[in-house]
């Protein structure tokens, strides 16, 4: 981000002394990590008036991600509340506190309680999810059993009538959570693609 240019509307950027217009761009760019890197001199921000074309909208990630949970009431998905709105007879203890937006589970309170519920400024901004306890049952070469989930991505063109699975990701954990940084010490943990029979 900090090789771009901007010129008026437009960005732009050197490729082999060659400055080429970027038209398109997939932005995973995490906002709360990029507001905490003071260090970085940008040209442009993400919420300029751009002429680009978004391949997922700077917004669709939170959207999408935490944000919707609370709103997903099925058997197949875990209990979630915005934490202004998490009832007084749920049982804290068997919830994770999870700030709305951030990544990469920076913020995660795997044992939260009524005290550090009360103590957030901005309780909107917080969910609390139903604990899911993940089976270890991964043999490794080293003996200790990893646990793994498997996320699954779909897309649904319009003129479809069901979602067709393009692609998945498996993570692996000997932790508490999910992701690398949680599992710095440990083997066998991580992410990787399910390969299965069909």
């Amino acid at each position: 981000m900090t090789k771009i240019k901007k010129r008026g509307r437009q960005l732009f950027y050197d490729r082999d002394g060659r400055e080429v217009r970027i038209e398109r761009i997939y932005n995973r760019v995490i906002f709360d990590e990029l507001s905490q890197r003071r260090d970085l001199n940008l040209q442009f921000r993400l919420q300029d008036d751009l002429d680009v074309t978004w391949v997922g909208h700077p917004n669709w990630y939170f959207r999408i991600s935490k944000h919707s949970l609370p709103f997903l009431k099925t058997k197949h998905t875990s209990a979630t509340f915005f934490v202004d709105e998490f009832p007084s007879d749920e049982k804290t203890g068997d919830y994770v506190l999870k700030p709305l937006y951030s990544f990469a589970g920076h913020g995660v309170d795997m044992e939260p309680t009524r005290e550090k519920i009360a103590a957030l400024q901005n309780p909107q901004e917080w969910i609390l999810q139903k604990k899911v306890d993940y089976a270890a049952f991964v043999p490794t070469v080293e003996g200790q059993k990893s646990k793994a989930e498997i996320r699954m991505m779909f897309v649904w063109p319009d003129q479809d009538r069901n979602p067709t699975l393009v692609n998945n990701l498996v993570r692996m954990s000997q932790g508490k959570m999910m992701g690398v940084d949680f599992n710095i010490d440990k083997t066998w943990v991580g992410a990787s693609i399910a390969l299965h029979e069909t």
